[in-house]
């Protein structure tokens, strides 16, 4: 069993499957979080309490997908976010970016009950972009994703997956409380980027043109 927590305006029992939004990050599904501090975070807005709804999953028989494993890279987490949020594609660059990432890092995710990734808040979507318009490297994408711990989340993707969640209760999230958590991590992620990642160049960094002139694929030991 696999505890996992939702951040809400209100409280969620029993979670229905196709009743969410299809452009969030991994399209249609349930995104859940494994911290309640997340979920908290999450749940609240400026002046509004939230929930921290609290579920157990019962992983057994669930084809999950987790982007953290070694096959992958964070290209693949790109090539998923491309094909579900909209990106500010301001030059011809970016859009063979889109495209390159597209053809050469998509999986079949929609095939899978669940995916383990990377939660695309605006600090974490501003940081895709920067990538794509070939403002940093790739290994700044990869450090950047790491500031502050923004967000890891958990999604249930197919009915056996909704089948098996177990809704366990709720904590309440205090808007004077954890409204300015999330702003504060928010806040010190960004400044901890452009303060050191963002104009930090170093010697050898991989950026998109490279990526795409050399044909780069996933196999490549220079995108681990």
């Amino acid at each position: 069993m696999r505890k996992l927590y939702h951040g809400s305006e209100k409280i969620i029992e029993k979670p229905i499957y196709g009743q969410r939004k299809k452009y969030n990050d991994y399209g249609l599904g349930f995104y859940c979080t494994d911290s309640i501090d997340m979920a908290k975070e999450w749940g609240v807005k400026k002046d509004t309490d939230g929930y921290a709804n609290c579920y157990e999953l019962d992983c057994n028989g669930l084809d999950i997908l987790n982007l953290n494993d070694d096959q992958y890279c964070i290209l693949h987490w790109l090539a998923i976010l491309l094909q579900n949020r909209e990106f500010d594609i301001p030059s011809g660059l970016a859009l063979e970016a889109k495209e390159y990432i597209l053809d050469k890092f998509s999986i079949d995710y929609e095939r899978y009950d669940a995916i383990i990734g990377y939660r695309a808040d605006n600090s974490y979507f501003s940081f895709a972009q920067d990538f794509i318009n070939g403002t940093i490297s790739f290994r700044q994408l990869n450090h950047a994703m790491y500031l502050k711990k923004l967000g890891q989340q958990f999604v249930l993707k197919s009915k056996k997956a909704f089948s098996k969640l177990q809704f366990c209760g709720y904590e309440i999230a205090a808007a004077d409380e954890w409204y300015q958590k999330k702003m504060l991590r928010d806040k010190s992620a960004r400044r901890e980027y452009f303060d050191v990642e963002r104009n930090r160049r170093q010697k050898g960094d991989i950026f998109i043109t490279q990526i795409i002139d050399e044909e780069m694929t996933s196999d490549d030991p220079r995108l681990r």
